[in-house]
Order: C-alpha cells, then sequence, then structure tokens
C-alpha cells in the first residue's frame, strides 16, 4: 500500500483493447465475480480457453481475479491504462479510497477520484476492490481530535456513508486494516479507533459494513500475517470467534510484500488454508516482490500456486503496474519494468495461472513512440482567485491525428472555460480533446488554454498526452 510519509509495508487511447477481446475479458471478469459472490468455483464457458495470454483471463479459467493496485493520476497516460486494461481483471485504488482522500473534513466527502478509478473499472469489465474503510494512518486530523462517542458516531458515519456510494459497485471491502501489532505480542495496535473504542471497534465497523451493503464481500486486511507467527495467530482467534459468534465476515487479506529480508514464508500455503477452513475466503491483496530475474520469478510463481492450492482463495492483486510507480521502486518489485515490458515473473505467473507465456500482445499495445506525444503546462497569467493555464502538446517521431490530456483541479477551483480543445468533467477532473488542432506532424505543437476560478490558484496535475 502507498504511504503518506510512513516506513510501514504499503506504499487509453492509444493502445485501446480490441473490441472481441475487451468483450471477452469482460465476459471472464463477470463469470468469476459470479462464481465468487456464489462462493463457489466452477469452470467457464467452453472456448474461454484461447485468450489465457493475459494475466486476468488466465486468472479467470481458474475461478479468480487477478488485480492491480491503480492510482486516478496515472489513468491518462496511454501505457499505464493499456497494460491495466489488457492485463488484469480486477483493481484496487491505491488511495483514493482511504480516509483523508474521501472525507477530508467531517461529514464532507469527495468521491471523484475514487470514482474515476470505479468508472474505468465498470467501463472494461473488471471487478472492484474498496480499500479501506477504518485504518489507523492516512487519517485527516479532525478524525483523532473526537471524543469516544463522537468518535464512534463517526466511524460508523464514514463506513455507511462510502459503502452505499459505491453499493452494488464494490465486489470486496477492506472494511479494517492493520489493526494488530508486529512483533511477537499478538496485542491490538494503538489507534485513534483501538484507544477509545477498545477491542469492539473491529466488530463493530463489520456489523455497520453489513448493513450498509449486504451483499458486498467484507475482509480484514493486514501485513506480516503471510506466515504462522504471533500476528497471524491474533487474527485468526479474531476472526474463529467472529464465525462462532456470527460478526459478518467473509474474507481476510494477506498483503503479501516480500523481500529478501522478509521472504515467502514456507507455510505460506498452510497458513491461507487454516483460515480458508474457518469457512472465510482469503485473498492476496497488495503482492510484491523485490528482487529480479529468475528469483523474484520464481518467488512470484510459488505465491500464485499457493493461491491456486487453496480453494478459497478467491484472488490476487499486486501493488501497483510498473516498477517506477511502486512504494518501493529501489527493489523493482512488479510484474512489468519501467517501460512496461514483462520481466520474468510476469511469465512466471502466467505459467502458474495456466497461461501462454510469449504469446504476441494486441496489435494496438503501445510502447512505440511513432504513436505518442507529450504534454506540458505552464500558467500564462495568475491573479487572487484564479489563473489562466496554457498546455502544449507535442507530437512524437511520427504524425497524430488527435490527442487527449487529463487535467486534474484543486477541489476548490472551477473551470470557467476552454479554448482550442473540448472538455469533459468527472468531479475535479477534466479530459480535453483536440478539436481542429489534433492533427500534427512529427514533431510539431499546438495549445490549448483554460480559466479557472477559485480559492486556490495551485496549478493543476497534468497527466500524460495520449495520442491517436
Amino acid at each position: 500500500m502507498i504511504r503518506n510519509g510512513t516506513t510501514e509495508p504499503r506504499g487509453r487511447a492509444g493502445g485501446a483493447v480490441p473490441r472481441a477481446r475487451r468483450g471477452l475479458r469482460a465476459a471472464l471478469s463477470a463469470a468469476t465475480t459470479a462464481l465468487l459472490t456464489a462462493g463457489a468455483l466452477a469452470a467457464l464457458p467452453q472456448g474461454a480457453a484461447h485468450a489465457a495470454d493475459s494475466l486476468g483471463a488466465a486468472a479467470a479459467e481458474k475461478g479468480r481475479y487477478f488485480g492491480a493496485a491503480v492510482a486516478a493520476n496515472h489513468l491518462g497516460e496511454a501505457q499505464y491504462a493499456a497494460t491495466l486494461n489488457r492485463e488484469f481483471s480486477s483493481v484496487t485504488p491505491e488511495n483514493e479510497m482511504k480516509w483523508d482522500a474521501l472525507e477530508p473534513s467531517r461529514g464532507s466527502f469527495s468521491f471523484s477520484r475514487a470514482d474515476q478509478i470505479v468508472g474505468h473499472a465498470k467501463g472494461q469489465g473488471m471487478s472492484v476492490r474498496g480499500h479501506t474503510l477504518v485504518w489507523h494512518s492516512q487519517l485527516p486530523g479532525w478524525v483523532s481530535q473526537l471524543g469516544a462517542s463522537d468518535l464512534r458516531t463517526a466511524m460508523n458515519n464514514h463506513i455507511t456513508q462510502v459503502m452505499t456510494h459505491y453499493k452494488g459497485e464494490i465486489h470486496s471491502w477492506d472494511v479494517v486494516n492493520e489493526a494488530f501489532q508486529d512483533g511477537g505480542s499478538g496485542a491490538r495496535r494503538s489507534s485513534p479507533f483501538q484507544d477509545k473504542l477498545g477491542d469492539g471497534f473491529i466488530e463493530e465497523a463489520f456489523r455497520t459494513a453489513r448493513a450498509a451493503d449486504p451483499n458486498a464481500k467484507l475482509c480484514y486486511n493486514d501485513y506480516n500475517t503471510d506466515g504462522v507467527n504471533a500476528k497471524s495467530n491474533a487474527v485468526y482467534t479474531m476472526v474463529r470467534d467472529f464465525k462462532a459468534r456470527g460478526v459478518p465476515i467473509d474474507c481476510v487479506g494477506f498483503q503479501s510484500h516480500f523481500n529478501p529480508n522478509s521472504p515467502v514464508p514456507s507455510d505460506y500455503q498452510a497458513n491461507l488454508q487454516r483460515f480458508a477452513d474457518l469457512g472465510v475466503d482469503v485473498q492476496i491483496t497488495e503482492l510484491d516482490i523485490e528482487g529480479s530475474g529468475q528469483a523474484q520469478a520464481a518467488d512470484y510463481g510459488n505465491v500464485v500456486r499457493a493461491c491456486l492450492a487453496v480453494s478459497r482463495c478467491t484472488g490476487i492483486t499486486v501493488w501497483g503496474i510498473p516498477d517506477k510507480y511502486s512504494w518501493r521502486s529501489s527493489g523493482t518489485p512488479l510484474l512489468f519494468d519501467d517501460n512496461y515490458n514483462k520481466k520474468p515473473a510476469y511469465d512466471a505467473v502466467l505459467s502458474a495461472l495456466g497461461g501462454t507465456p510469449g504469446d504476441p500482445g494486441d496489435p494496438g499495445d503501445p510502447g512505440d513512440p511513432n504513436a505518442a506525444c507529450s504534454a506540458a503546462y505552464t500558467t500564462s497569467e495568475q491573479w487572487n482567485g484564479g489563473y489562466n493555464g496554457r498546455v502544449t502538446i507535442t507530437a512524437g517521431s511520427a504524425p497524430i491525428a488527435g490527442w487527449t490530456v487529463t487535467l486534474t483541479l484543486g477541489s476548490s477551483q472551477q473551470v470557467v472555460s476552454v479554448w482550442n480543445g473540448s472538455p469533459s468533467y468527472n468531479g475535479n477532473v477534466m479530459t480535453v480533446r483536440s478539436t481542429w488542432n489534433g492533427s500534427l506532424a512529427a514533431g510539431a505543437s499546438t495549445s490549448f488554454g483554460f480559466t479557472v476560478n477559485g480559492s486556490s490558484s495551485s496549478p493543476p496535475q497534468i497527466g500524460a498526452c495520449t495520442a491517436s
């Protein structure tokens, strides 16, 4: 999981998926979601096998999903979006559904960035994991300042409002995240919820979540619980108690952040199985493995095979797409390198899922600079309460016929006019497409401009330029 200022574990345009494959993958994803919701694993329709040249399609043939953590601000990058669309059948927002992102001030919710990810996933036939409702980190300051009674009210309201907003759109929710300490104590972690509400806050959160969306899978999620140890034993004891008393819990998430100092434990599969034997699904929720080459590939393959060996292991999510956007990028822990090339770890995962490594990608896969453009932003004028911005579009080494750029504005800002481009809006995200100025020779440039009013004059975040 991407962490903002902590050291704890975590952290389309060109290259669109051809219609036939997109439809097939959407069907496979829908079939997988239906199977998981029903709590059963069954064979997919005949004829699906030929599509197993991507992670999501191969996992679907095993009755599982294969997902990635996604950041909204990267969706405007052609290679990022195309790799996501081609390879994955599930998404988890990296930060966009955390408390500080959704409810920065009490009772005031901002869903636009999370909506962008959910909308993209729905458009591609992908399922969505919600992450995360109650967590000690990435809390806005006002939460920690509340007394016990107000905190209980705020926690339950946050769960209810967020889950109601996404009701029917989220397959699984990480209801409570990382509530146990590291080390050998197996004790609860100090947090505003634990310190003020006591041990019962987890049960209360799950009961509130069930009332908000009875059809969503409700998960407890944690790290350093991948093998049998004091921390995983404490989680196991809690889950066993919940199941015995009828507390609504459907799944347990294992983050599975590995590196040479914290390798895949030898009892990984057995640990997953003992939780499954309690009557809950298990999900690998934030997988990344530092390393490179065949050693990294072997570890990835072992993790996938462990999941496949546990019938209630319903899916795997890797925590990011290319190495360069990983929260631990220096350890190159993901399946694609900085240029979106498939690493040996990718082939190992696809092979473990029963797919065929080395198949050619889509004819429209990105990566060739011949169908590229770049976007550069400047503030041309600024005043108290607003500014004029300009984005310059430059074609790559080949002509382009059109371009698209996504800009993310501050929550208090409003676009009042756009020239030399055609805008559309999703919350505070503005997507601008070319009009008369879309056709550019190789290396040629054009620009569009816009006026913004608001209490802040901070410049927008500019996504990648997408050529067509």
